[in-house]
């Protein structure tokens, strides 16, 4: 070689090594792009499985072998069987360092991740006869596959999981702060299982016959099951009776149970000098008793007099006290001849007054009349603003009021004999053209439960309206008497 001459290298050669890399990059994207189908020229074993259910799976999963990944899956068709069920087949594309695969493998598709990522996994059998080279796994190797995270988190409706919530939170609450007492616990735990062994060694020793009695506690609340009822109804009739001798256990209780020893002591004296009267008081019981059957319908009213006298009576004797000087004025104010002839007239003006009460009564007792009048009265002036009040009322037009004779096609119907205008019968329609409402209805002396009308009906400003008709006095039918509305001030 002569000197002038260059040696030349690929490593100087720009184009050459712009190819290289670009060779390089071509197979690299390749094998990534095909990693999922498993590597290239490389010999692979390919089975198909038969899955009840491929949901979840895509091509490209993972196939193990006792956690080891030995394949992917490259393809998944559905496929009908005789029975009419669908099952998913998946073709596995598997090293062949797992060949042959024997024909009792299980097959089971479990979670990756809990994001939904799922594999094959494969559970070798003990058959020595292998699969073939494109060969099935059927459906009967697929075990049930296992619970997935979703069906987990919906395993219990919502209203468990609220109440589920509830219990954590009060337990959480019921710990809180209590860290030594829980040290504690654990602490006496070791002396507690201590003294628990020899126990439990009794319990289940065959001598002890724990399932004998377990069985017997079996029947015994499948024969009170039944009743289960009446004894929980009694467990609530205790809770009340104890809570109420809870209010008084001390100090009444408390000392009866002191005072016990003594008082026995004294009846076992004195009780045998009671028998003649516990004799005759039997006889006088019996003697009661059609009386006291009486008493039970009233008890509870004789037990609402005794609860409501009682503090009465205590007030009793200083109220009778000052009553001296009460009784004092009026014995001599019914000594006074004054007093006498008061009576005599206060006894003839009620005579006189009773036949108009006897009608004015049942305006207010019934119907309410009065209470709704000065109700109404009140409430002409109850609007208002910052400068006085204002009187509400409202200007009503009679019917045919609005007539106009010189323009009876425009302007408003007719109303011949109506009470805006004068009349010669009472208003009762009229001509074509008239106002349909031009009827008179009028109750001039309306019931009001009185001697002689209808007893507990309210008339005025309940009669229905009579459609073209004239209804002159108190309509047919009891209206009825005025409602719980009208009782507190309401109008209808």
């Amino acid at each position: 070689m002569s000197p002038g001459r260059k040696r030349s290298s690929i490593a100087a050669n720009p184009v050459l090594i712009g190819a290289v890399t670009t060779l390089v990059t071509v197979v690299l994207v390749f094998l990534a792009y095909n990693a999922n189908n498993g590597l290239p020229f490389v010999p692979s074993y390919d089975i198909k499985v038969e899955v009840p259910n491929a949901a979840g799976l895509v091509k490209g999963n993972e196939v193990r072998v006792g956690g080891t990944r030995v394949g992917v899956i490259t393809a998944i068709e559905p496929q009908t069987q005789p029975d009419g069920a669908v099952v998913g087949v998946l073709t596995l594309k598997l090293q062949s360092v797992v060949e042959p695969v024997p024909d009792d493998t299980t097959v089971m598709i479990r979670p990756r991740s809990a994001l939904g990522l799922k594999y094959v996994q494969l559970t070798r059998g003990p058959s020595t006869q292998g699969l073939p080279n494109g060969g099935t796994l059927k459906v009967a190797q697929a075990r049930p596959e296992p619970v997935e995270i979703d069906e987990f988190f919906d395993m219990f409706n919502e209203p468990t999981r609220r109440a589920s919530q509830a219990n954590l939170a009060w337990f959480g609450n019921a710990i809180s702060g209590r860290g030594v007492d829980l040290n504690l616990t654990i602490q006496d735990l070791k002396p507690f299982a201590e003294e628990i062994t020899p126990l439990m060694r009794n319990l289940s020793s065959p001598r002890t016959d724990l399932a004998g009695f377990i069985n017997g506690l079996s029947r015994s609340s499948s024969v009170v099951a039944p009743v289960a009822d009446t004894q929980a109804e009694l467990f609530v009739n205790l809770d009340t009776t104890f809570q109420a001798l809870a209010s008084v256990a001390r100090p009444y209780i408390q000392e009866t149970i002191t005072e016990g020893p003594a008082t026995l002591q004294n009846a076992t004296v004195n009780l045998p000098r009671l028998r003649p009267f516990l004799a005759n008081s039997a006889t006088l019981w019996r003697a009661l008793q059609p009386g006291i059957k009486s008493f039970t319908g009233a008890a509870p009213d004789l037990a609402s007099i005794v609860t409501v006298g009682t503090p009465v009576f205590k007030s009793s004797p200083a109220f009778n006290a000052q009553l001296a000087t009460t009784f004092t004025a009026v014995a001599a104010f019914s000594t006074n001849p004054s007093t006498t002839l008061g009576v005599v007239d206060l006894t003839e003006t009620t005579k006189i007054l009773k036949p108009t009460l006897a009608f004015a009564t049942p305006a207010q007792t019934t119907c309410n009349y009065l209470a709704i009048l000065l109700r109404n009265v009140a409430e002409i002036g109850s609007e208002g603003g910052s400068t006085g009040q204002a009187q509400r009322v409202m200007v009503m037009a009679t019917p045919g009021g609005l007539f106009d004779p010189a323009n009876p096609s425009t302007s408003a119907p007719i109303s011949p004999n109506n009470e805006g205008l004068p009349s010669s019968a009472p208003a009762n329609g009229g001509p074509p053209g008239s106002d349909i409402t031009n009827y008179l209805h009028s109750n001039p002396y309306p019931y009001t439960a009185a001697p002689g009308q209808p007893a507990g009906e309210c008339e005025a400003g309940r009669e229905n309206y009579e459609v073209e008709k004239v209804v002159i006095g108190n309509p047919p039918g009891n209206e009825g008497s005025a409602g719980a509305f009208e009782s507190t001030g309401g109008t209808e």
